[in-house]
């Protein structure tokens, strides 16, 4: 039996236009990311054989897979909910009117100010070099909000850190309509930011209990 599955999108291919075109949604969610569903799911069951034949020659590769698979299904699983059609909400920045006051002064204490804060992510999306992420990303030892550069899906994180907004920077969640420009594609995907999805998960890091004392 899988142990993981491919979510739903919360919202039809074509909701994300003009940011995003139907076909460039449909490629990304029934094929990349089914395929870390995929590939996650086949990596235990090959962990599953290993132990039960007490065979590890391969460990290292199987660990690696799993971490790749596991990380591209958890990132990708954030950014269909961290996205929203504008006419539904989506884009501009976090406000107090609209209920994610917390979050806005989150930023600014972390950033200095949502500007600072959006072209830091902007640049750590646009500039990750090969395959990557940009991520905002809730660091339980301080409290404070981090930008992080992930590279693949799992590399170049802050262990313990929780991501509350991704951007993907794979060439595969652009290429289609912006072919090479993955800056302009970058700084498009702020005008769909779903900041109701983004406040509720810094909430949830929030009132998680860090388990590492320093």
């Amino acid at each position: 039996m899988a142990i993981y599955t491919l979510p739903e999108l919360p919202y039809d291919y074509a909701a994300l236009e003009p940011v995003i075109n139907p076909q460039i949604i449909e490629l990304h969610h029934d094929k990349h990311h089914a395929a870390y569903v995929k590939g996650a799911n086949d990596t235990l069951e090959q962990l599953e054989e290993a132990r039960d034949k007490e065979q590890w020659g391969s460990i290292n590769g199987l660990e690696k897979n799993l971490a790749f698979h596991l990380s591209g299904h958890i990132l990708h699983s954030i950014y269909w909910n961290n996205m929203d059609s504008p006419k539904d909400g989506g884009g501009g920045e976090p406000l107090a009117a609209d209920g994610v006051g917390e979050l806005a002064d989150a930023i600014t204490e972390s950033f200095g100010s949502f500007a600072k804060f959006k072209a830091q992510l902007t640049k750590a999306a646009a500039t990750t070099q090969g395959s990557g992420w940009g991520v905002l990303a809730y660091e339980p030892i301080s409290g404070r909000l981090i930008v992080e550069q992930v590279y693949d899906h799992q590399g170049n994180v802050g262990q313990g850190s929780i991501p509350v907004l991704v951007f993907d920077a794979w060439e595969h969640a652009f290429y289609l309509q912006y072919k090479n420009q993955k800056v302009d594609f970058i700084d498009a995907m702020w005008q769909v930011v779903n900041w109701q999805d983004v406040n509720k998960r810094y909430q949830a890091a929030k009132a998680s209990v860090p388990l590492i004392s320093l």
